[in-house]
């Protein structure tokens, strides 16, 4: 999984940056796609798409976030973490500082996508116009 350095440097960062929720995101790329998932229209930032993502819970690390993450949205298993691809902070519905670490992510197969949380999902083109965030555009666009 990804090396335990620096995931333990971003969380004291985070901490030391006054964030107040972590999240972890997965680039899951396939065929030049990736996969991006868009939540329900009554959930905070209804009808958004993202990436497979979710809350750190207490005592867990931030590679175990994202390896059940990806498990509860999606069904699909990750079996690598690849390399951290970078941050972005926003508030989250309940008022909080969070940031949302993203790490590009190896699964073990690309389907069945079975969903849990969001109402869709897509393998959207890498060179196309995303309809996601600006903050996930930017990341995407960062390599």
């Amino acid at each position: 999984m990804a090396h335990v350095p620096i995931i333990r440097e971003l969380e004291e960062q985070a901490i030391s940056d006054g964030i107040h929720q972590l999240v972890v995101g997965a680039v899951i790329e396939h065929e030049q796609k990736v996969l991006i998932l868009r939540r329900p229209g009554d959930d905070f930032m209804g009808g958004i798409w993202e990436l497979p993502s979710g809350k750190v819970e207490a005592g867990e690390t931030l590679d175990a976030a994202l390896v059940r993450e990806v498990e509860e949205e999606t069904g699909l298993t990750v079996t690598e973490i690849r390399e951290y691809r970078g941050s972005f902070d926003y508030t989250s519905g309940s008022g909080k500082k969070s940031r949302q670490f993203n790490f590009n992510t190896q699964v073990s197969a690309v389907d069945p996508v079975v969903l849990q949380e969001h109402d869709s999902y897509t393998w959207a083109p890498l060179d196309a116009a995303l309809p996601v965030t600006d903050a996930v555009k930017t990341l995407l666009q960062a390599e």
